[in-house]
């Protein structure tokens, strides 16, 4: 199903379950070597995934959680088989839109959810353009009215120090502010 977060509309599916995840490579067209993030509730959801949740995991997430920041952490057992794409790591996030965290509430299992579009394609900002290029891929659209548009910042936390991978709605600057430097 697509549903909102904060930055964009998203695809999401069972993490913990490789037929869901090979559904949303299919349907996006996806490559299959493009990792994927993984959508909790909280820091609390997240660190079950994680082999292990550093320091600067902790001051990032009570920073910007939730909120549009992914964490790229070394991945736990419990996603080790779903998601193969991702090789040693996780990427996590928790979206700070209310229709999505009622959502993630409701699940007892994090969410992969990657933009909502074919791959490719600009990332959606409303429940009408989700339709308009996925409708009939897809069973449910869960509309959560327009978001802003700009993607989720990512921190690469397996390295030392740590690496913005992409820049997005949180700030370099505010990333390191965060992390004390």
């Amino acid at each position: 199903m697509a549903f909102p977060t904060e930055t964009v509309y998203g695809l999401g599916v069972r993490a913990d379950c490789a037929r869901a995840i090979e559904r949303i490579f299919a349907v996006k067209g996806r490559p299959g070597a493009k990792a994927l993030i993984v959508h909790v509730l909280s820091a609390a959801a997240a660190r079950p995934l994680c082999a292990r949740w550093p320091r600067a995991a902790e001051r990032l997430a009570d920073a910007f959680w939730p909120g549009p920041l992914t964490l790229v952490l070394e991945r736990g057992p419990a996603l080790a088989a779903a998601l193969p794409a991702s090789g040693h790591t996780v990427a996590l996030r928790a979206p700070d839109h209310p229709a999505t965290r009622q959502l993630l509430a409701l699940c007892d299992f994090p969410v992969a959810a990657p933009s909502a579009n074919l791959s490719g394609n600009a990332p959606p900002c409303t429940a009408a353009q989700v339709m308009e290029e996925l409708g009939g891929l897809i069973p449910l659209v869960l509309d959560g009215g327009p978001v802003a548009g700009t993607p989720s910042t990512i921190v690469d936390l397996t390295r030392e120090p740590a690496v913005v991978l992409r820049q997005g709605a949180v700030p370099e600057a505010d990333v390191r502010a965060a992390l004390g430097r």
